[in-house]
């Protein structure tokens, strides 16, 4: 390890990389979830411009994922990791300042660049360091982040919300000011430069075509289930009469399920397996899609916001751990090709669901529809070639 290197702690680095984590998904992602309602309120946004809104982020987050992809170099890879925590304060304060919808699909589509610089560039330059320094390496504790972050941003929401009930802007640059006091462990206990990787000749060993285009489909499916939710949670609750008021709050119960995640699933996978681990999280996440479209009790609310949040991030973790294992001399490149699928469902699904509801008055038809999906990614899941 470099002098550098050697001055941080591990606990630093994981508190830094948890930190980077709630300002590049739980704020330059997902806090436009529960301030969404707040936005359609005062600005008369419509839920299809919503949905467009939604795709054109998870658009960049795709972007950032191929560029994550595409870029060896541990200088750029360092540097645009760093840039991602900027802009993801400087971002949310920006779209406070004023209501202009080209502005807001700019702005959007940073913060999907910023997503993927903090899940993936963050997330492998934390790991590596880890690594580095002889420990085990913490992704269940890494990822506590996301859920963290979801948790953050509904909490603050709910609060600034309240405190500015006529006015749609100072939530988001309250919002900024939340995240700059999460900028400053994440800057300061960045890991630093790694070393540049040792070459590694490409053997062509690897999955097959047809392990990775079914692996593709499921995770496809699993990309439009996450979207759904991740974009409309809050909106759906509060458009329900006797949960009006209720929806910050049960954002944050996705973030509180989401916490611990990653952790619990590794250990499924290790009793089950990874397949029929993932099966089983296909399954509960598509009975917590259907729940709010059966009934829009309180309970169905819950039994939906807890199913989502505690198999969102399982999913993601067992699919690119799957994937990574089946091509141990290049990871990334099935990872990327994996992360295209589940991009590409993100950006067509919210567009879509959006485009549904305000056609409907109601978010339900895109419910059960997401509820179709999921099952065909099972399908797909469970005809998995062994190899």
């Amino acid at each position: 390890m470099t002098a550098e290197e050697r001055h941080l702690q591990p606990w630093q680095v994981i508190v830094g990389g948890i930190c980077a984590l709630v300002l590049t998904l739980g704020l330059a992602r997902f806090a436009f979830t529960p301030l969404l309602p707040s936005l359609q309120a005062h600005t008369g946004l419509g839920d299809a411009a919503a949905g467009v809104l939604a795709a054109v982020n998870y658009a960049g987050y795709m972007s950032g994922a191929l560029l994550a992809a595409w870029i060896d170099s541990p200088q750029w890879r360092h540097r645009l990791y760093g840039w991602g925590l900027w802009v993801a304060v400087l971002g949310t304060a920006a779209t406070g300042l004023a209501a202009w919808y080209p502005g807001w699909l700019l702005l959007r589509y940073l913060g999907g660049l910023c997503g993927a610089a903090g899940m993936l560039l963050g997330s492998g330059l934390v790991l590596g360091w880890l690594m580095r320094a002889g420990r085990r390496p913490e992704l269940g504790l890494y990822f506590i982040g996301i859920g963290l972050g979801i948790v953050v941003s509904a909490l603050s929401a709910w609060g600034f919300t309240r405190l500015w009930p006529d006015d749609w802007r100072p939530p988001w640059l309250m919002l900024a000011v939340v995240g700059a006091v999460f900028l400053v462990p994440a800057w300061r206990w960045r890991p630093p430069v790694p070393p540049a990787p040792a070459s590694v000749a490409d053997d062509g060993s690897g999955p097959s075509r047809r392990w990775l285009m079914t692996m593709a489909g499921s995770y496809f499916a699993a990309g439009w289930g996450f979207v759904i939710n991740a974009t409309f949670t809050v909106a759906i609750v509060e458009r329900e009469p006797a949960l009006a008021g209720q929806g910050a709050f049960i954002w944050a119960l996705v973030g509180i399920a989401a916490m611990p995640a990653v952790a619990l699933w590794d250990r499924v996978a290790r009793r089950l397996g990874e397949q029929r681990a993932l099966l089983l999280a296909f399954g509960l996440q598509t009975l917590a899609v259907i729940a709010p479209a059966v009934s829009g009790s309180l309970g169905a609310a819950l039994l939906g916001a807890l199913g989502y949040g505690a198999t969102f991030i399982g999913i993601v973790s067992l699919t690119l751990a799957l994937a990574g294992r089946r091509a141990p001399r290049n990871p990334g490149k099935a990872m990327a090709r994996l992360t295209l699928s589940y991009g590409a469902a993100q950006v067509v699904a919210p567009a879509l669901a959006g485009a549904m509801a305000q056609a409907s008055g109601r978010f339900t038809g895109a419910l059960w529809l997401t509820a179709a999906v999921m099952a065909a990614g099972m399908a797909l899941l469970a005809t998995l070639p062994a190899e």
